[in-house]
């Protein structure tokens, strides 16, 4: 049963890592009167996306005080805000300015988020670079994240059905393939997790927190990064190991993410027993018929041919 197009679907991609044949490469180019390239000259010219002062997203989240937060994740502070003038609620990130890498780099950010628009990835609303404030603002999103629904219900909550589970992994599979296959340029996702899928009041999912978000190789079939980043749990063996980044990552991600939505149980949970605690490997030993001496052996069949296993296979040739 392949309930997700994204697993279906034959990559357009060739097996040598080279371009997609139907792209036109001109269309990337600055000028070319389409979307502008990220790998031309970039500033507020070529960007979309609302340019904001800090004093205005100041404004807007009542100074930043600590009852309009939302969270806090590896990147900086989220609070949530008011735009003055229109009144639109956003989520409003705030990033740390340790991990900055400069203005420039920030700016590449901005632009490829700018280029993002599906109805399952969170929309960038506008950005601020004042002095050595780098802030995000991104459409609020009022449902909360997955992560409250399957692991933080609160009393007089009911668990997700099992219909509401599915549409959820349907609508963030939609979202990696709109990342891998459609945007352009190609997207690298790179930290899929249930805290990272934001819902609206009706449960529709969106992918956010692009914060390790990476530019798709042109060339090349992998990026290969010397500082491994992401969550423990969700990624692959192959960039645990390695440093080697593919859309096949991401897959591999999507597959422990399913397997939370279809369990219920976390990626990894610490207060269960030591052959629990982690969910691949607990799935392993209650699914597989078979012995494994790894986290990332893993056997095909899973519970009437479900794609999560498909995904987590450890040869990358075999992850749809």
């Amino acid at each position: 049963m392949n309930c997700f197009p994204c697993l279906r679907r034959q990559r357009t991609i060739k097996e040598d890592g080279s371009p997609r044949a139907e792209r036109d490469d001109n269309k990337h180019k600055v000028g070319s009167g389409a979307k502008p390239g990220i790998g031309g000259q970039i500033g507020p010219a070529n960007i979309t996306s609302q340019h904001f002062t800090f004093r205005e997203l100041a404004s807007a989240t009542r100074n930043f005080r600590q009852e309009c937060s939302l969270g806090e994740g590896g990147f900086g502070k989220v609070y949530k805000g008011t735009l003055p003038g229109t009144d639109q609620v956003v989520a409003v990130n705030q990033l740390d300015r340790h991990v900055l890498q400069g203005n420039k780099e920030f700016m590449v950010k901005v632009l490829m988020l700018s280029q993002l628009h599906h109805e399952s990835v969170v929309k960038l609303v506008g950005y601020c670079s004042d002095g050595d404030q780098r802030l995000l603002v991104y459409e609020y999103m009022s449902g909360g994240s997955l992560e409250d629904h399957l692991f933080e219900i609160e009393p007089d909550k009911k668990p997700l059905d099992w219909l509401t589970r599915m549409r959820i992994a349907f609508g963030a599979a939609q979202g990696l393939e709109y990342l891998h296959d459609k945007a352009e340029p190609p997207v690298i996702y790179g930290d899929l997790k249930c805290s990272n899928v934001l819902m609206d009041s009706d449960y529709n999912p969106k992918l956010s927190a692009f914060g390790l978000t990476k530019l798709g190789p042109a060339n090349d079939k992998m990026i290969v990064s010397s500082r491994v980043m992401g969550t423990f749990g969700y990624c692959a063996p192959e960039y645990t190991r390695l440093g080697q980044l593919t859309v096949k990552s991401d897959v591999y991600s999507f597959g422990v993410l399913l397997l939370e939505l279809i369990t219920g149980r976390n990626a990894f949970d610490g207060t269960k027993p030591l052959q629990e605690r982690n969910l691949i490997t607990w799935v392993c030993s209650v699914v597989c018929p078979i012995k494994y001496t790894s986290l990332d052996y893993i056997s095909g069949a899973f519970l009437s041919d479900l794609s999560a296993m498909r995904c987590l296979f450890t040869g990358t040739a075999e992850i749809p």
